[in-house]
């Protein structure tokens, strides 16, 4: 006597390809952007792709290809700029977070580079726990950790080494630097300086 069985159809599926929060609602390519501000042209982007989600949390603007933001005075010469490789700003809370040969020109002549740096817009403030380097028309400081007001004019650096002129230690408007703790690094090359605790 034969017998015959039966197996249940199964229904073959895949995951979806990609998650609803990491679909962004724009994305353009080979932007190059102006921005005005009372109808004077301020601010140029310049990004091979600028992705923006408003769904995944927190919301952000993606600058994966690398991003260059520049600023202008009235006479549309080149005052600032800041450039990176990675560039994410999450637009509700302000804060931007750049990765990856992060560079930055100040209008003080102040220039700046580190492989991270983070900014948050509304404490003004700008900071990195990777190696930076700060010159300044009149010092050059190198360290580990860096924390600054968003123009720069107001910086400490920690685990410190740099030049400065003699004159210059302990004056000026940086009274925060970390220009003693060089001073001693100097002095006692063996020795390193001693970090100030963050606030």
């Amino acid at each position: 006597m034969a017998t015959i069985s039966c197996k249940e159809a199964k229904e073959h599926t895949a995951p979806a390809i990609l998650e609803r929060d990491s679909v962004p609602i724009m994305t353009t390519y080979g932007v190059n952007t102006l921005i005005s501000d009372s109808g004077v042209i301020k601010y140029r982007i310049v990004a091979e792709r600028w992705e923006i989600n408003t769904v995944k949390q927190p919301s952000r603007w993606s600058f994966e290809k690398g991003v260059l933001l520049t600023q202008f005075d009235q006479t549309m010469h080149v005052q600032s700029y800041i450039q990176c490789d990675t560039a994410y700003y999450y637009d509700q809370e302000r804060r931007w977070e750049l990765h990856g040969r992060v560079r930055i020109l100040t209008k003080q002549g102040t220039s700046f580079s580190s492989e991270e740096l983070y900014w948050d817009e509304g404490k003004h403030e700008i900071w990195s726990n990777r190696y930076s380097h700060l010159k300044t028309p009149d010092r050059e400081l190198q360290g580990n950790r860096f924390r600054s007001n968003e123009n720069m004019t107001r910086y400490d650096v920690t685990y410190t080494k740099g030049s400065f002129e003699r004159g210059d230690i302990g004056l000026g408007e940086n009274p925060k630097d970390s220009m003693r703790n060089a001073q001693k690094a100097q002095n006692n090359p063996g020795t390193p300086s001693t970090p100030k605790p963050q606030k």
